[in-house]
C-alpha cells in the first residue's frame, strides 16, 4: 500500500471543504429550478431558421422547465443577441440559441468584439445539426 503525502495546507483545504459539504447540500436541495420563466434569446429576427428551431424546442421544454419566453434580438450579424446573453447574470435563466456563425463572426471579423464566446458563454447542448 502506498502512502499519500499531503501538504498541510492542502489537507486543511480538503478538511474545510468536507466540513462544509453537508451544509451546502442542504442549501442546494432547498432551491428548485426554475422558479421563474426562462429567457431564450434568438440572435436573429423572427421568422428565420433559428426561430424554426427555437420555437419548437421551447414548446418541448415547457413540461420540464415551465415557461420559456423567446426573445428575438437581431442585428450585428447576431452579435447583439449573443452579447446580451453574455452580459446577463449567469443564473441559468437566460439561454442563447447560437451557432458557430454567431461566435466565429464575433471572434474573427470584429476589431472590437462585444463578448468572448469562450470566456463569457458555456455550451449546454446541441439542438440541431
Amino acid at each position: 500500500m502506498m502512502a499519500l503525502k499531503l501538504p498541510r495546507r492542502n489537507f486543511l483545504h480538503l478538511a474545510a471543504g468536507a466540513a462544509a459539504l453537508p451544509a451546502m447540500s442542504c442549501i442546494a436541495r432547498a432551491q428548485t429550478y426554475p422558479t421563474r420563466p426562462i429567457r431564450l434569446v434568438v440572435p436573429f429576427p423572427p421568422g428565420g431558421a433559428f426561430d424554426f428551431v427555437g420555437r419548437p424546442w421551447a414548446d418541448k421544454m415547457k413540461p420540464l422547465l415551465g415557461t420559456v419566453v423567446i426573445e428575438n434580438i437581431g442585428g450585428g450579424g447576431s452579435s447583439l443577441g449573443a452579447a446580451a446573453v453574455a452580459r446577463a447574470r449567469p443564473d441559468g435563466y437566460t439561454i442563447l440559441l447560437g451557432g458557430t456563425q454567431t461566435h466565429v463572426n464575433e471572434a474573427l471579423l470584429k476589431s472590437r468584439p462585444l463578448y468572448d464566446a469562450v470566456k463569457d458563454l458555456d455550451p449546454i447542448a446541441g439542438i440541431a445539426a
